[in-house]
């Protein structure tokens, strides 16, 4: 029997390792792939040949950090600055990975890129040792991730949302884990991860809720309590760091009106304020939606898939709620029946201990041989109350994305926030039990409709490659700036270079090569601004360096007063004092 036990055991090992490098390996080859069909490898990813602008925050500030602990240099937009530090209107919690990485390995153009698939792998395969899905279930996972293309796309890119992705992924494996057998430890990993994740990004308090529902179900009124804690020490942590370490954007990067507007204008006049906005943002939700339909919008894309899987989460949580309902009602009369049975036959048995865990004893206190068995629930059972908290949390996580999408953000800006929701619903799918695989198929096939079929927008979907051209412009810019830039020790504005975003060229508005700004000495600060601020404030411009676009409004205007440090046909550079 020994033997037989030992035998086993090897087997369920070496099936969890064969699992894991699986699961290990198949973010890069999905990487690989998606790189060779273009004809092209991993090494030829080159950030400064992209056209996500705000790439180029995320490597700089990182770069910044890993280099003096903080940039030297404020970022911000129109001269906006943090109170304290450097750093931009995001965040600095949501690159610590990537920070981490730069500190062990360096920073170059390649290590956000590594950085995302190393942490897509390590998490693939965390997620498939801690819920220890079968083979099946991997292959329903692989399927959703192949055709799920933003996984492909942000890991070959500067954009943290693979953090993100990574973060949430990890916690409901650890969630799943968790709802089958309680830990304290667990639990608490769970909170520092949502509270972590939140400071990331303030929607993912959502996923606070769920180790909430765990603290509050096991402790009762301490859970409550310390649940409270958790929450209000999260959100005053994110309030200060947006207070003193965040710069202020362009417009704010969300609005909070829809609340404000009830204090301001009293209940009545809120609420019709708060149904008129949800009211037009919902005409601009489906706009877009239609438009992800027919021309492959990509925020119109990521509308239609996010609402596809919340309403089959929906669904099946439905479906799963009234078969627990059914089967909780079969299970009280079946008891009702047993014990009366039981009771009918002997009148010297006892029932000892709840319903739950009933055992029949005989008048000389001897287990009686018709003993209602133990009603404990089984692992099975565990696993499927696990799974329908998941349902139920995704469910109310992905409704509240939706609410605050609609009450708080810019449709188009916001729409990339929902992928993340879309990422982490590919993994609950394939924790599901499936008699039919209807729901994988639908969304299956509107991950290819929308980002296979549909996806022909360079922006959105082409990674960025370097080229001779693209390479070579970086290299000379790296020493014109070396040269003409020096980097002070002192925080502040000396350190600063002003993206002019845009200007007037040949009486046509123009985008500025920024791109170019990747070759800033280590450690520079960034101000993106508009030409409108730039005209307003020419002569009180508090940064000490200006790049522009080259034969513009604003470059005639900067050659009569600055000196230029450095030109191209499409950047030019000036020293402002």
């Amino acid at each position: 029997m020994k033997k037989e036990d030992s035998f086993l055991k090897e087997n369920k090992r070496t099936e969890m390792i064969i699992k894991g490098m699986a699961a290990l390996l198949f973010p890069l080859i999905l990487c690989v792939v998606y790189c060779a069909i273009q004809g092209k490898t991993i090494g030829d990813v080159f950030l400064p040949a992209g056209e996500w602008n705000d790439e180029l925050f995320y490597f700089k500030q990182v770069e910044g950090m890993v280099k003096f602990g903080f940039p030297r240099g404020y970022f911000g937009f129109n001269e906006s600055h943090a109170e304290l530090m450097s750093f931009a209107a995001w965040s600095p919690v949501l690159v610590f990975p990537w920070v981490i990485w730069g500190l062990i390995f360096g920073w170059s153009f390649m290590s956000p890129v590594i950085c995302n698939i190393v942490l897509m792998c390590l998490v693939t395969c965390a997620f498939v040792l801690i819920t220890k899905i079968s083979y099946r279930q991997m292959v329903l996972l692989g399927a959703g991730m192949i055709f799920f293309v933003p996984f492909d796309r942000y890991m070959l890119s500067g954009m943290p949302e693979i953090i993100c992705f990574s973060m949430v992924i990890l916690f409901t494996a650890i969630a799943y884990d968790c709802l089958i057998n309680e830990k304290t430890a667990k639990i608490v990993i769970l909170f520092v991860m949502a509270s972590v994740m939140t400071l990331m990004r303030p929607y993912l308090l959502l996923f606070m809720f769920l180790p909430a529902y765990i603290l509050i179900r096991k402790r009762k009124v301490l859970g409550g309590i310390i649940t409270a804690v958790s929450f209000i020490v999260t959100l005053g942590l994110y309030a200060v760091i947006k207070k003193y370490f965040g710069a202020e954007y362009f417009t704010p990067l969300f609005s909070m009106n829809w609340l404000t507007d009830f204090i301001d204008y009293g209940p009545r006049q809120g609420f019709v304020n708060l149904c008129y906005r949800i009211f037009e943002m919902s005409k601009g939700f489906i706009s877009h939606s239609k438009q992800g339909i027919t021309d492959g919008l990509a925020s119109g894309a990521f509308f239609v898939t996010f609402s596809v899987m919340m309403v089959v989460f929906a669904v099946q949580f439905v479906i799963d709620l009234v078969k627990i309902i059914e089967r909780s009602k079969k299970k009280d009369s079946g008891n009702k029946a047993a014990c009366k049975e039981a009771d009918e036959e002997t009148n010297s048995e006892k029932i000892i201990g709840t319903p739950q865990t009933v055992l029949y004893v005989n008048g000389n206190g001897e287990t009686s041989p018709k003993a209602f068995t133990d009603m404990n629930k089984t692992r099975k059972e565990k696993k499927q109350y696990a799974i329908f908290v998941l349902e139920a949390h995704y469910v109310f996580a992905m409704f509240g994305m939706l609410a605050a999408l609609l009450l708080m953000y810019k449709l188009t800006e916001g729409s990339k926030h929902l992928l993340t929701f879309i990422a982490a619903g590919v993994f609950v799918l394939a924790l599901l039990n499936n008699k039919t695989y209807i729901k994988n198929i639908v969304i299956v096939l509107c991950f290819v409709y929308f980002f296979m079929i549909k996806a022909n927008s360079a922006y959105d979907y082409q990674v960025p490659f370097a080229d001779e051209a693209v390479t070579s412009k970086t290299i000379e810019w790296e020493s014109a700036f070396s040269e003409d830039i020096s980097v002070g020790k002192k925080l502040g504005f000396d350190n600063v270079v002003i993206w002019n975003l845009y200007d007037k060229k040949d009486g046509k508005v123009e985008f500025m090569k920024w791109q170019r700004l990747y070759a800033l000495p280590k450690g520079c600060g960034i101000s993106c601004c508009n030409a409108e601020y730039v005209k307003d404030n020419l002569d009180s411009l508090k940064s000490k360096y200006i790049a522009t676009l080259t034969d513009g409004e604003i470059d005639g205007l900067l050659k009569e007063k600055y000196e230029l440090l450095y030109s191209d046909e499409e950047v030019t550079l000036y020293r402002l004092r």
